[in-house]
C-alpha cells in the first residue's frame, strides 16, 4: 500500500520564505541598505554641526525628517524597485513564476516581505538619527518632544514601508528599473511642484512624498518641506500612502496576470 506524501511549504507562506531568502542573497539589498544609513548620518552629523553657527534653529525629529525625504528615501525606492526589475533583467522572473504559478501570490509575497523590513529600517534609522543630531547638537538648536521624536520615527517607517510597496507595484506594471524609478520620483517630488503651479496647491499633501513627511509631523506642526500645516492628522498621510501603494499594486498584479514573463 502506498500512501500519498505530505506537502509542506507551500501557498503563501513557502511564496513568503522564498522570497525572503532572495531579498536577503543579493548585494543589492545590502548596497541599498548601507547606503541610506550612510546618506541619513551624514546628513543629521553636517545639519547638526551647522546649528553650532546658523541662524536656523531646528529640532533634531526635523533634521532627521529632511535626511529621511531628501536622501535616504532614495536608496529606499531603489532596493524595493530592484526586488522586482532584476529578476526581469536576469530572466530569473521566468523560475519564481514556475515556482509559484498563481501570480498575484508572488506580488503579495514580495510585499510581504518588503513591508516589515523597510518599516523597521525607518523606525531604527531615525531614531539613530535623532540621537546622534542630538548628541552632536550638543544643546544647540531647538529640543525635540518624545511626542515629537515617536511620530518621526514612527511615520518614517510607515512611510518607507508603504513607499517599499509603491515602487513594487509600479515594478511589476513596468518590468524596468529605469522607468519605475523615473515615474517613482517625479510622483514624489516634481509632479506636486508642477501641480501646485498650475493653481492647484490644495491637491499637493495627497500626493505620497508629501503624505509621507506629513505622517512625520505632528499634528498642527508645519511640514518642514512644503512649510504649511497638513490638513489632515498624521495617521491619515499613511493611510494615503496607503491607498497609492494598494492601487500600485493592484495595477501591477493585474499586469502580471495578462503578461507573459
Amino acid at each position: 500500500m502506498t500512501t500519498a506524501a505530505e506537502v509542506r511549504g507551500g501557498g503563501l507562506p513557502g511564496a513568503v520564505a522564498a522570497e525572503w531568502t532572495k531579498f536577503w542573497s543579493v548585494r543589492a539589498t545590502w548596497w541599498c541598505l548601507v547606503a541610506g544609513t550612510v546618506l541619513m548620518l551624514c546628513y543629521e552629523t553636517l545639519s547638526a554641526i551647522a546649528q553650532h553657527i546658523g541662524d536656523d534653529p531646528q529640532a533634531a525629529n526635523t533634521i532627521t525628517l529632511g535626511g529621511g525625504f531628501y536622501l535616504t528615501q532614495f536608496a529606499v525606492i531603489a532596493l524595493a524597485t530592484l526586488f522586482v526589475t532584476s529578476e526581469y533583467a536576469s530572466g530569473g522572473i521566468r523560475s519564481t513564476l514556475l515556482w509559484t504559478p498563481v501570480r498575484f501570490r508572488v506580488v503579495l509575497a514580495k510585499a510581504a516581505v518588503v513591508l516589515p523590513v523597510l518599516f523597521a529600517y525607518g523606525v531604527l534609522l531615525s531614531c539613530a538619527g535623532m540621537a546622534l543630531t542630538t548628541a552632536v547638537m550638543n544643546g544647540h538648536g531647538l529640543p525635540t518632544s518624545f511626542e515629537a521624536a515617536f511620530t518621526t520615527a514612527s511615520g518614517t517607517g510607515g512611510y518607507f514601508a508603504l513607499l517599499g510597496l509603491l515602487c513594487t507595484g509600479i515594478g511589476w506594471a513596468l518590468r524596468s528599473a529605469a522607468g519605475t524609478l523615473v515615474s517613482v520620483i517625479v510622483l514624489l517630488v516634481p509632479l506636486p511642484l508642477i501641480v501646485a503651479s498650475l493653481g492647484s496647491p490644495e491637491a499637493v499633501p495627497y500626493f505620497p512624498g508629501i503624505a509621507g513627511v506629513n505622517a512625520m509631523v505632528e499634528a498642527g506642526r508645519p511640514n518642514p518641506i512644503t512649510m504649511a500645516a497638513a490638513p489632515y492628522a498624521p495617521w491619515v498621510g499613511l493611510a494615503i500612502c496607503a491607498a497609492w501603494a494598494a492601487a500600485a499594486l493592484l495595477v501591477g498584479g493585474a499586469v502580471l496576470r495578462r503578461r507573459d514573463a
